[in-house]
């Protein structure tokens, strides 16, 4: 059992997907910082000096000036200024994501392309796909013009 747990451990695509776990929480924890400490305060500084941090629903009817003031003192709140961190937070990751596979799709389209060689060519009497390198074809048993076979 555990040589089969290694095999599968060790297999590339475990491993890539390790890595890419690793990397993406990485990515994750830049892009919230992005999000929460350039991006919101500016967008709040345009909406008229809003914290989004700071926005929330008390639920208990008692006033808090702050988020952490309301928290202290254990009121439920309802934290959409988190939420809307949160929101924006997503969208630029998603639109991360897509912006990385649509190159990497372009890059195995390209790939694609070159990789395909030329194998076949058409028979000019009945218009088949033939072997570059025959001399006759197949299927209509003609002598293919500018070989040594169509001089005789």
């Amino acid at each position: 059992m555990w040589k089969e747990f290694k095999e599968f451990a060790l297999k590339g695509n475990v491993m890539d997907l390790a890595v890419g776990v690793v990397i993406g929480g990485a990515f994750g924890k830049i892009v919230t910082s992005l999000v929460n400490d350039i991006i919101t305060p500016v967008i709040g500084l345009l909406l008229g000096k809003v914290d989004f941090s700071n926005l929330f629903i008390n639920l208990s009817g008692v006033h808090y000036e702050t988020l952490a003031a309301a928290k202290e003192k254990g009121a439920a709140t309802l934290n959409y200024g988190l939420f809307l961190n949160s929101v924006i937070d997503f969208l630029i990751i998603a639109f991360s994501i897509f912006i990385v596979i649509k190159q990497l799709n372009r890059f195995k389209r390209k790939q694609e392309v070159v990789a395909a060689p030329v194998t076949t060519k058409e028979c000019p009497h009945c218009i088949s796909a033939i072997p570059l390198k025959a001399t006759r074809c197949p299927n209509c048993t003609s002598i293919l013009e500018g070989h040594a076979l169509a001089n005789e």
